[in-house]
């Protein structure tokens, strides 16, 4: 299988990566706890192709004059989408710019086909680096999380000849950047098995447990409320913790899904309608319909008061 990937050039070494976002102004300023770097060797450049300078420039620029959203209350009628359809309520967002060339169906128009809430992407070689949204909130700052464990979907890779990556964004995001190289995102790009979270370089070594993608294969991303760790899976395997301590406090953010698609490939995209690979992830613990769209309890949780990982990170960089 034809592999490439998008990586910014060596240019990029001469210009800092943005400078880190973490919470809202709103939050308290506690001091944050004992940190050291991640152990996984970092990379500079990538493995294989780079993106352009004008491309991560364009990205730097619209971070600064976009800042991060602040949580919101999802609609009324949203609410009762949610209630009646659970996990098949999700879907991804339909981009408007020229850089997608695919196509994106199913969810529940698929009824009939039989494949509810699985949502399929299609992308010629001519797509270019673009990320794929979840057109809502996976957690939801402003919402409980009623003793959740945390949030999880799955993306199954039918085929890939360009590069496919799984991770999460807050919004507003630049489409044109794949997932973990700006402001508040992560991902895994399964082209290199590179792990990235605001590194618009050549991201982490993660795991030699995933060393190649095979058609078929299906890579899961799961969020833990109590440790703020994100982790994936692969055909059901849970892989290690890729990060912790992001989205903290978890109150000052709305996270969504991040997908990222380059040149041609083919993937369904399973927010918890259909049974998931990774076992545990079946269950009401991990499901994004028992979180979003319940209102917060009166008292504030205990993560509210655990620092970002842009706090607990600065002082390294």
């Amino acid at each position: 299988m034809g592999l490439c990937s998008s990586r910014h050039s060596f240019e990029a070494q001469q210009h800092p990566p943005s400078k880190p976002h973490g919470r809202h102004p709103h939050s308290q300023n506690t001091a944050p706890p004992a940190w050291e770097p991640a152990p996984e060797r970092s990379h500079t450049l990538g493995l294989f192709k780079e993106a352009s300078d004008e491309d991560w420039e364009s990205a730097e620029a619209y971070c600064t004059t976009h800042p991060p959203a602040s949580p919101r209350m999802l609609a009324s009628d949203v609410i009762d989408r949610i209630r009646l359809l659970g996990c098949g309520a999700w879907g991804l967002e339909h981009p408007t710019t020229p850089r997608f060339v695919g196509r994106i169906y199913g969810g529940n128009q698929g009824k009939s086909r039989g494949v509810v809430g699985i949502w399929k992407v299609t992308t010629q070689e001519s797509c270019k680096d673009i990320s794929l949204l979840s057109d809502l909130p996976l957690m939801a700052g402003l919402y409980d999380i009623r003793g959740k464990r945390g949030i999880y979907y799955e993306v199954r890779v039918n085929k890939m000849e360009g590069v496919v990556a799984i991770g999460t964004a807050c919004k507003p995001y630049p489409s044109w950047r794949m997932p973990g190289w700006n402001r508040l995102s992560a991902g895994l790009h399964l082209d290199d098995m590179r792990k990235f979270f605001e590194d618009p370089h050549g991201g982490r070594d993660y795991t030699p447990e995933l060393s190649r993608i095979s058609s078929g294969d299906v890579i899961g991303c799961g969020y833990e409320f109590g440790t703020g760790a994100l982790f994936f899976t692969h055909n059901g395997h849970r892989l290690p913790n890729a990060f912790t301590g992001i989205y903290l406090p978890r109150v000052d953010y709305d996270v969504y899904a991040a997908i990222g698609l380059d040149g041609a490939n083919e993937i369904d995209v399973n927010f918890g309608s259909s049974v998931f690979q990774w076992y545990e992830g079946n269950d009401v613990a991990w499901r994004v319909d028992g979180h979003v769209g319940y209102i917060a309890g009166s008292g504030p949780g205990q993560d509210e008061n655990l620092p970002s990982y842009s706090e607990a990170t600065s002082r390294f960089r």
